[in-house]
């Protein structure tokens, strides 16, 4: 019986450097396998496999491509040897994952159309704390302005991801939000207007103002208008970066979903003062966000720390995926204070209640 080889931590640790620098390789590897069609013919060959040729007669690919695919495959867990001599490939649980998981789909997707040309300035907008990746698409300052004018995929990617994580939490998130039935409702960063159709399906009294960019603003008026809803959701234009325009008054409650993430922690600052200045003593504000140290597995905290890069390269260039603690001293420092936290809402949201810190005790108390 052949003895397993001593463990060796130093060809370990080669072994994860080496697959660092091919990692941009194996990606677009495991995107082709994907989309041409070669992890599903895998797949549906079960146990038994599939030969190399078998694969290319399925899948319409030439020996050379579909062979060397393959073999690339072996060396990431894509795939796996089997027969004899090895001579056929069966599906791994990783590239089960890769081809059917819905998250991984769109987090692909995400990563090939939207940053992954733009990556290559990473060092640029490290140094000089701007979106020096969003150059590969045109000449905006922020990617928010850019979302109006982006290729149609590079769009239909961005929005799923955007999409993929805030609405996984709004069920779980709209029975707390309404328990107290606000009756209006500010949607900072409202978007699409997602979350307002989701308020005014979920409560027929509420009515629900957007503040967003013009270009959003018109995406959700068309989502609004699809609706029927738009004489209960409004929108008003705002440029965020200028702490001189003042945020709408009078609203029971301001909502702000994966909002804070797009701007520096001195910009975040100065938001949230504007919003505890629009904010009464009965006014709740609500901050749903995908905390990095507020996670149950490492996987949520990979993606999240993988997200992070986008907005240093692509975004904006000096935000990033915050930590629960970065956030809270950000509250704290604008004047409000945080009186209730719901954490693992959807997909790795916590869910932030805040009053403004000098609000008469007990205001909002009741129910």
């Amino acid at each position: 019986m052949k003895n397993d080889p001593a463990p060796n931590p130093t060809l370990d640790a080669m072994l994860a450097a080496q697959r660092i620098a091919f990692a941009p390789v194996m990606f677009q590897v495991a995107r082709v396998m994907r989309n041409r069609g070669v992890l599903k013919a895998l797949q549906r060959a079960g146990r038994s496999g599939r030969t190399a040729a078998e694969v290319a007669q399925d899948t319409g690919l030439s020996a050379y491509a579909t062979k060397t695919l393959l073999e690339a495959s072996l060396s990431f867990g894509l795939v796996e040897a089997a027969g004899a001599r090895g001579e056929r490939y069966m599906i791994t649980r990783v590239g089960l994952i890769v081809e059917n998981d819905r998250m991984t789909r769109i987090n692909m997707d995400f990563i090939h159309d939207v940053c992954y040309e733009g990556m290559r300035f990473l060092d640029e907008a490290i140094e000089d704390g701007k979106p020096a990746g969003l150059k590969v698409f045109g000449e905006w300052p922020t990617v928010y302005e850019a979302l109006p004018a982006l290729p149609p995929r590079v769009r239909e990617s961005w929005f799923a991801f955007d999409h993929l994580y805030s609405d996984s939490a709004f069920p779980e998130a709209l029975p707390i939000v309404f328990e107290r039935r606000p009756r209006t409702l500010l949607d900072i960063g409202g978007n699409t207007g997602r979350w307002a159709i989701r308020c005014c399906t979920h409560d027929p009294d509420v009515r629900v103002t957007v503040l967003d960019l013009p270009g959003q603003l018109e995406d959700a008026r068309v989502n609004v208008e699809q609706h029927g809803l738009l004489g209960r959701v409004m929108g008003t234009p705002i440029d965020f970066l200028d702490h001189g325009q003042a945020f709408p008054t009078g609203f029971d409650a301001i909502w702000m979903s994966q909002f804070l993430v797009c701007f520096s922690e001195a910009d975040i600052v100065q938001i949230l003062r504007r919003a505890r200045a629009a904010m009464g003593d009965e006014t709740v504000l609500w901050i749903l966000d995908t905390f990095w140290d507020r996670q149950t597995n490492d996987v949520a905290v990979h993606c999240l720390h993988g997200s992070s890069l986008y907005f240093t390269c692509l975004a904006n260039g000096n935000s990033r995926m915050y930590s629960a603690a970065d956030i809270k001293r950000c509250i704290d420092e604008a004047g409000l204070t945080v009186d209730a936290e719901i954490d693992h809402l959807g997909l790795a949201h916590t869910l932030l209640r805040c009053r403004r810190r000098d609000a008469p005790a007990g205001a909002g108390k009741s129910a």
